[in-house]
């Protein structure tokens, strides 16, 4: 491994692997990604600048743009025309949560921690990483799957009838359909790869507590935390061959904002991650149950 000589970056970056099929943009942009959420680049830090990517990393100047494009576009820097760019100040921001799952993949030991409605979103992020395992381009050492969901058998407060704010039944009976497609295929496709080999140590479970979430949580290698809030919204539902105006909490809608641990326990970003887990793991051991669809 090299580094950047005498620069002021020097020992903050790996380098890109020749042997990796990611293209070369893809693995520059993971570098500084980690760089950033480890605080090797601090908020408020710039970058190396373009000529310097290009330097460090043997690249061509659009490879070292295309890399800093796709951390501009997840909200993790800014650039400044005539200064260069920059990692944003703040840690708590919107950002978009599959490129962090598939950097958290990048591993030895992964861990995936979900709580929320029913686990459609973390479905869709965790297939392109779970792919990669089965081709043998990802190699993770382990990989725990936890989701935390409601429980469909109980009366729920929310979502409920727009007409009297009612629990329906049948609308529990639909919200456990799609729980339970999402949720059995992320704890198949996590088992799978410990019956062939994949992975030497696995494991997916889900269980269900008595409570509907109003945020979903989820918690990546226990370093990094992603937290957002379900929008209630009138929401007409096909239920039994009738349409019902039920309130519903909209998943889709829910701007997730991101905190990650750092040298300094006492930030923010270090307790909002530790209580976080802190919180899913006192409701996993105490009130949640095994859920076997």
């Amino acid at each position: 491994m090299t580094y950047l000589g005498n620069s002021p970056y020097a020992g903050r970056m790996e380098t890109i692997d020749p042997d990796d099929p990611r293209p070369a943009s893809q693995q520059i942009a993971n570098i500084l990604r980690a760089a950033i959420l480890t605080r090797k680049f601090a908020p408020g830090e710039r970058l190396p600048s373009g000529p310097q990517l290009v330097e460090r990393f043997g690249v061509a100047k659009a490879t070292a743009e295309a890399a800093i494009r796709a951390l501009r576009e997840e909200g993790l820097v800014v650039s400044r025309p005539g200064s260069g760019t920059y990692v944003r100040e703040r840690t708590e921001r919107p950002v978009g949560l599959r490129p962090h799952i598939e950097q958290a993949f990048e591993a030895s030991d992964v861990t995936v921690d979900f709580a929320g409605f029913s686990g459609e979103t973390l479905h869709g992020a965790i297939a392109e990483p779970l792919d990669r395992i089965r081709e043998g381009r990802l190699r993770p050492d382990s990989l725990h799957v936890r989701l935390l969901l409601p429980d469909p058998s109980l009366p729920w407060t929310l979502p409920a009838r727009v007409a009297d704010m009612a629990d329906s039944p049948a609308f529990r009976k639909r919200a456990t359909r799609i729980m339970e497609r999402h949720g059995s295929a992320i704890v198949e496709s996590v088992e799978e790869l410990g019956r062939l080999g994949l992975v030497p140590n696995t494991s997916a479970k889900i269980r269900t507590y008595p409570a509907v979430p109003l945020f979903k949580l989820y918690v990546l290698n226990g370093e990094q935390a992603f937290s957002g809030y379900y929008p209630v919204v009138e929401h007409t539902v096909p239920l039994e061959g009738e349409n019902v105006a039920m309130w519903d909490l909209m998943g889709k809608d829910a701007t997730l904002f991101h905190y990650a641990r750092d040298v300094d326990p006492d930030s923010t970003g270090s307790q909002f991650v530790g209580q976080s887990l802190m919180w899913f793991d006192s409701i996993w051991n105490s009130v949640a149950q095994d859920y076997h669809p």
